[in-house]
Order: structure tokens, then C-alpha cells, then sequence
């Protein structure tokens, strides 16, 4: 029998790791691993290689996803995805390991509903926005990333006695923003899923700074479009040397953690021992609570992903003790 891999959408710190993991994984249990390249468009085009150790042994240590990734729109045609069909049905695969986001997953649906090609998805986003899961591959090197930034801004910042802005990515979750805001120290953190309250804040900076705090820090989700508001109101209002740095795609790079090493192998694991069972169909993995557990596509759309009230609970506790 025969399994391959593919990593679509946004590439992550992790990936590689996975794809490591799952070439040894199927070899152990002497079935004929492949690797689809650049995603579904690879699907589509057909580059789909037989994999062995000395393909993915040199990339353990290495972001972003050596088989490439994309986000296809001729997937959602039929005729495309009947040729991806008939390029796995030549190599005798009838079973996809899926590493990506909702969009990768909701398509692979769409494939296993057509021509019944079994798939396993991985949340593999620094957005950390799949529903049902704590965890996406990615999110701790990204975090990670985030945090030696702003540790580094901070130096700066205190030097000349300045306001930052950091602008993070996460799309329309404020996850990464929030989690750096915490571990930072952050005076504001400004995400689409909490309110905040400049007035309150000028009060509490105002008074930070009359005592000799060299330096001011905000957190903002790119997908609260409000760095330039945050901004204007460290310089105008507060009347502080004020600069901007959005951290942009570095937060996607980068050495994979030991943690996401850890959990990309726990997701490999997990997911080929369940893509073989005989009620397996189309699926996806989920970290919660310390364990491992399967979702369908269908469940997880019909839900909308949330930052727990525990996470956004934190910072305001954080915020009380500094007022």
C-alpha cells in the first residue's frame, strides 16, 4: 500500500519535522511513502515522488516546507481534481496525509466526497485557528520568534526612551498577539477579540513614565487593522518618540522548536495509525487537553474558532495588577 504527504496553504516552522517523521513512519511499517510537491497544485500537475531516508534525513532542523506548499483555485473545478485523482490512482495511493489549514482541509473534503481518497488533516498555522484543537503546528516557533523580536525592541526601545508598536500576523485571530502581549509585558494589546480602552491606559502609561519607565510597549493583531491608530496615539496623545515594526513573514520561518519538533512527530504518529482503520474517511487531528483526538471537516466548519476566556482572562488579570 501506498501514503503520501502534502503540506498547502501558509508554510509553518514544523512542517519538515512532520514530513521527516511520516517517510519513517511508513517505512517501519514497509508501505511506500511519497511526497506531493507544492501542495494540490503539485497534485494537479503530478509531482508526486516515491520518498526515501536520504530525502528528508538533512531537514529536521529547517522552517518553512522543503516539498512546497500553494493554495489552488483549480482544485475547487472538477476536471482538476479528477487528474490530481487519476495521477494517485496510477501510483496506487488512496490515502492523504493533509498538513494545513481549514481551507487545505474543507478541499481534501471535497476530493474524498468525489473519489473517495481518504485524508488526514494536521492544523499546521501560526493562526492557531482550526476549531476543536489548543495547538496547530507552528504557533511555538512562531511565538518563539516573536518574543526574541520584541525582547530585542525592548532594548532599543529603553535606550532612547521610545513607544513601540508590534504588529503581528494571525489574520483575523489575535492568538499570537495576545500570547506575546502576556509573556512581554505589554502595556496595550489590541486583537479582534477583546475591547480596549486608551483612555484608561493613558492614565496608567502617563503615570509609568512620570516615574522613570524608559520605555512603552503595544501588541497588535494585523487583523484589527489598528496599528496606525495605535500608533497616532503614542505620538500625539502621549507626546512619546514613538516607532512601528511589523515582525511580517519572519514569524513563519525560522528553526522549529523543540516543542513543535515534538508534536509534529505526535501528529504523524497519531494520524497513520487512524488513516488505517476501516472508519476512517476524512478527518482531522486535534491537540486538547494534553491528548489526541479526530474531528470531520463537517463538525469543525460548523463551528467558529475562539480564544479562550482562560487566555483573554490572563491578560486582564496582568492588567489589573499593573493599574
Amino acid at each position: 500500500m501506498s501514503i503520501a504527504i502534502m503540506t498547502s496553504g501558509g508554510d509553518c516552522a514544523g512542517m519538515n519535522p512532520a514530513i521527516k517523521y511520516f517517510v519513517e513512519h511508513i517505512l517501519q511499517k514497509n508501505l511506500t511513502p511519497y511526497l506531493i510537491y507544492d501542495g494540490l497544485e503539485g497534485l494537479i500537475d503530478n509531482k508526486i515522488k516515491k520518498a526515501t531516508l536520504n530525502d528528508v534525513n538533512p531537514i529536521i532542523h529547517l522552517g518553512g516546507t522543503v516539498i512546497g506548499s500553494s493554495r489552488s483555485k483549480r482544485f475547487f473545478e472538477y476536471e482538476y481534481r479528477k487528474k490530481a485523482y487519476e495521477n494517485l490512482q496510477k501510483l496506487g495511493i488512496d490515502k492523504v496525509i493533509v498538513l494545513g489549514g481549514d481551507g487545505s482541509f474543507r478541499a481534501m473534503d471535497v476530493f474524498y466526497r468525489d473519489f473517495g481518497i481518504k485524508f488526514i488533516g494536521i492544523p499546521a498555522t501560526i493562526d492557531n485557528d482550526i476549531y476543536g484543537t489548543e495547538y496547530c503546528l507552528g504557533v511555538d516557533t512562531a511565538l518563539n520568534i516573536i518574543r526574541s523580536s520584541i525582547d530585542s525592541i525592548r532594548d532599543t526601545a529603553s535606550s532612547f526612551r521610545r513607544a513601540f508598536v508590534v504588529e503581528t500576523m494571525g489574520r483575523e485571530s489575535g492568538y499570537l498577539a495576545l500570547i506575546s502581549a502576556i509573556t512581554s509585558g505589554a502595556e496595550i494589546c489590541v486583537i479582534p477579540e477583546m475591547p480596549y480602552d486608551l483612555e484608561t491606559k493613558k492614565t496608567e502609561i502617563k503615570k509609568d513614565v512620570d516615574e522613570g519607565k524608559r520605555y512603552v510597549l503595544a501588541v497588535v493583531a494585523e487583523g484589527t487593522q489598528k496599528t496606525q491608530e495605535i500608533y497616532d496615539f503614542f505620538k500625539d496623545d502621549m507626546k512619546l518618540d514613538t516607532r512601528v515594526t511589523t515582525l511580517g513573514h519572519i514569524q513563519r520561518g525560522g528553526n522549529p522548536t523543540v516543542f513543535d519538533r515534538l508534536m509534529a512527530s505526535n501528529f504523524i504518529k497519531h494520524s497513520i495509525d487512524r488513516i488505517f482503520q476501516d472508519d476512517a474517511h476524512g478527518e482531522v487531528i486535534i491537540y486538547k487537553k494534553s491528548s489526541f483526538d479526530f474531528l470531520t471537516i463537517d463538525y469543525i466548519a460548523s463551528h467558529t474558532y475562539k480564544i479562550s476566556d482562560e487566555l483573554i482572562g490572563l491578560y486582564k488579570l496582568d492588567y489589573c495588577q499593573k493599574c
